[in-house]
């Protein structure tokens, strides 16, 4: 099949950091465009790729087949609708829109024109995540009771010229973070019972939400996913307690970090691995080998999985192509946003509510 012609929109940390370098590094898809209204750097940054200044360019080049949102939150349902309706497959950058009613708009219309349309949910390719997966599968810990999933920063004051601290409900740390907490969190356990949040703005002076706690309720175990701006001290990224024992990690996946920082990704296939975690970032298992003794334990690091945001760019690249479906379908996207949604009304109402799609 000849290659998937992508054009990404928007050449901020999205465009710059998670989409324009895995796309390039994915056989199948070709890099063909990216819409920068201003200024030079992705010119400079890949100079194979056409530069654009408008979307409209994009929507009508029939060399693009795949448009990738990475523009602000905001405008995320608006160029999304556009670009289905001019019959271009779509990758969503988070959150998948400012609401479920949007949501459901996108899924339909993409059904409707028999196109691709994915959430880039990209952090089920995260190495801690991967790692978390596995261990839970194998009953690690025994039974889980307790999930937690942080993703703190310590940010006290408000950043000054950035759309992320904009007062507009889809801003604030709750759909910016929360997607990948909760899209994770539904990936290994589902549906839950219930959701119960507390949402909130804790900083002295901020225009967003810049903190929130949720608990998603499942029989017999509580998930919980936290975030906000003034962690000077961070907790682990995940937190694990069962009935045979606990597993804590600290630190981020590290593919992040490294982009920020001037790597780059090596195509698939060539031999430089991508990206391995320094096992003193490894997490710690901490067992009791016999429950009758729970004063005797056993820790052991247990070595990150390899984190590889490749992998969501070819699985797109095999849903378009009829190779396979699509990880991580458009309903779960409906589905975290639904729950971010509930988040807002049981924090301003302050109770439990039950969960039903």
């Amino acid at each position: 099949m000849s290659d998937i012609g992508v054009a990404v929109i928007g050449f901020g940390l999205a465009g710059r950091v998670f989409h324009a370098p895995f796309v390039s590094a994915v056989p199948g898809l070709k890099l063909e465009a990216i819409v920068q209204r201003r200024g030079d750097e992705a010119a400079k940054a890949y100079p194979g790729a056409r530069i654009l200044r408008s979307v409209e360019e994009a929507l009508t080049d029939l060399n693009i087949q795949l448009i990738v949102v990475g523009t602000p939150n905001e405008t995320h349902f608006a160029l999304s609708k556009q670009a289905l309706e001019a019959g271009k497959h779509v990758v969503i950058d988070k959150p998948f829109a400012a609401s479920s009613a949007q949501a459901r708009e996108l899924i339909e219309l993409a059904s409707s024109r028999g196109l691709v349309v994915a959430p880039f949910h990209n952090r089920r390719w995260d190495g801690d995540f991967l790692t978390v997966r596995k261990l839970i599968e194998r009953k690690s810990v025994g039974r889980l009771v307790t999930f937690e999933s942080h993703f703190d920063r310590f940010r006290p004051l408000p950043r000054e010229a950035t759309w992320k601290e904009s007062s507009n409900p889809a801003n604030g740390m709750l759909f910016d973070l929360a997607p990948h907490l909760v899209d994770q969190v539904l990936a290994l356990f589902g549906v839950p019972e219930a959701i119960t949040a507390s949402v909130r703005r804790d900083r002295d002076a901020t225009d967003i939400e810049d903190a929130f706690d949720i608990t998603l309720h499942y029989p017999r175990l509580l998930a919980h996913c936290r975030a906000t701006m003034l962690a000077c001290d961070a907790a682990p990224r995940f937190l694990l307690h069962g009935t045979l024992g606990s597993f804590k990690k600290y630190g981020l996946d590290p593919q992040e970090p490294a982009l920020v920082a001037g790597a780059k990704v090596p195509p698939v296939g060539d031999a430089r691995q991508w990206l391995a975690e320094p096992e003193s970032e490894w997490g710690t298992l901490t067992v009791a080998p016999n429950p009758a003794d729970p004063g005797t334990l056993t820790r052991t690091p247990i070595r990150t999985e390899l984190g590889d945001y490749r992998g969501y760019y070819a699985n797109v690249r095999d849903a378009i192509n009829g190779k396979a479906p699509l990880e991580v379908q458009p309903e779960d996207a409906y589905q975290v946003v639904r729950l971010l949604e509930m988040a807002r009304i049981s924090s301003a109402e302050g109770r439990t509510l039950p969960v039903s799609f």
